[in-house]
């Protein structure tokens, strides 16, 4: 089947590399001639684990990349739309550049079509687009909905190997070619859940919610914790032992970033308000959501009073391993207080250093700043070393290499998978979060 992917940011490259892998005939479309130059090269423009692989085995023979529209979707049955839809002021999704894509597509089609909404949108998008293509095309424009599910740093194995595919659709024959499409990721067990625009709609923002409360719900009980004196991780561990909770998105730290959960959030609460419903326990994690930096913070002051001269370590800079995303990413919180404060930051991380200083870069932190890919160079005469992302790389420390490299002694694990036994054997003085 020929496929056009309409955006090939993170959700529309990864479909579109996942659907010509299973052998069907793809084509990415974007504005942006220069990115899809990097792409026919085989490079991606972000780091994601499998992607580029992926890209290169299947390009030019399933998988091809324009900026012609219109070409793209000569012949094809099937048109994704994967662009942005940024948060506004308010919190709401900004919907200009779906609409503008529908409008797009409405006018270059030439026979039947599905055209999917795989952005994550609010509900009642679909009917908004299916109204732009009723109005601007004489073709029969079938709109679907089906949102993505892909974790970043995982995306490729989430896309082959899904929990679960959500359509939402009004016409049977949309169903029909949709389920053509994902079979090859459908064969063991069927995985299509099939229901109506609005409830697939919901579905993703449902889910985002709902596994960002349950992680703020633990910082919350991490800093219950931490004043009361318990240990979150034997709480954690009890918890989580109830089959009806589980472990999953359980690990108190930081708290939440990237491109997802704050953005549908807002955007959950947004929506509510726009139908008369206030949306609390969304609310409310958006809220806990910031105080675990917080947290960290008081104890750092209350260690060191003034920060004035001194220089802190900072490991991870993305706000999750197996990324170079740093949307949101709490490190960044920690380093613009830091440096508000009068004190230095060196800062590493295995891949979002350049996504890192663009970052800095647009919050304008010129100075103060050092980042290298090297961990214990970034420990060179640091008074303390805070832990922000639990990359691989960085959960098995050498303790006596830190030893010889740091002037002060105290390590802050703020994303307590660091043994506290072997800190102290060192000398040096440990702090996660919630465990004191």
């Amino acid at each position: 089947m020929k496929v056009v992917v309409i955006g090939s940011g993170y959700v529309g490259l990864v479909a579109g590399a996942c659907f010509a892998e299973s052998g069907h005939s793809v084509v990415c479309v974007d504005v942006d001639e220069g990115k899809l130059d990097k792409l026919r090269r085989g490079e991606v423009p972000f780091f994601e684990p499998g992607l580029e692989a992926l890209v290169q085995r299947n390009w030019p023979a399933h998988l091809d990349f324009t900026t012609n529209l219109a070409e793209a979707l000569d012949g094809a049955k099937v048109a994704f739309i994967a662009v942005g839809t940024p948060p506004n002021e308010d919190g709401s999704a900004d919907l200009s550049a779906v609409l503008g894509v529908a409008k797009s597509v409405a006018h270059a089609a030439k026979d039947e079509l599905v055209l999917v909404l795989k952005s994550t949108v609010p509900v009642g998008t679909n009917d908004k687009v299916t109204d732009v293509v009723r109005k601007e095309s004489k073709q029969n424009i079938m709109v679907a909905s089906n949102p993505e599910f892909l974790k970043e740093g995982d995306a490729v194995n989430d896309f082959l190997k899904p929990d679960r595919i959500v359509v939402g659709a009004r016409e049977d024959r949309a169903f029909e070619l949709l389920s053509r499409l994902y079979a090859p990721f459908n064969r063991q067990r069927n995985r299509l859940h099939k229901m109506d625009p609005k409830s697939a709609e919901i579905v993703k923002y449902a889910s985002n919610a709902m596994l960002a409360t349950k992680i703020s719900f633990m910082n919350e009980i991490a800093l219950l914790c931490d004043t009361a004196g318990g240990d979150v991780e034997r709480v954690r561990i009890a918890v989580g032992a109830d089959k009806r909770i589980g472990y999953e998105f359980m690990y108190p730290g930081l708290g939440f970033g990237g491109s997802c959960f704050p953005k549908d959030l807002r955007a959950l609460v947004n929506t509510g308000e726009a139908h008369g419903i206030s949306m609390d326990v969304a609310k409310a994690a958006v809220v806990a959501n910031k105080k675990p930096p917080e947290m960290l913070l008081r104890h750092i002051m209350e260690d060191f009073g003034d920060l004035k001269g001194k220089h802190f370590a900072l490991w991870g800079l993305a706000f999750k391993p197996r990324t170079d995303d740093v949307r949101e990413a709490p490190a960044f919180r920690l380093i613009e207080e830091f440096i508000a404060k009068g004190a230095t930051v060196a800062a590493s991380d295995p891949e979002a250093l350049e996504t890192g200083k663009q970052k800095l870069d647009f919050m304008g932190i010129k100075n103060g700043v050092t980042l290298t890919d090297d961990p214990y160079a970034a420990c060179e005469g640091a008074d303390a070393l805070i832990l922000c992302t639990e990359w691989r790389q960085f959960n098995s420390p050498n303790v006596k290499i830190l030893a010889q490299k740091m002037r002060g002694r105290r390590v802050y694990d703020g994303r307590n998978v660091w043994f506290a036994s072997d800190f102290r054997e060192e000398g040096f003085e440990y702090l996660g979060m919630g465990r004191r």
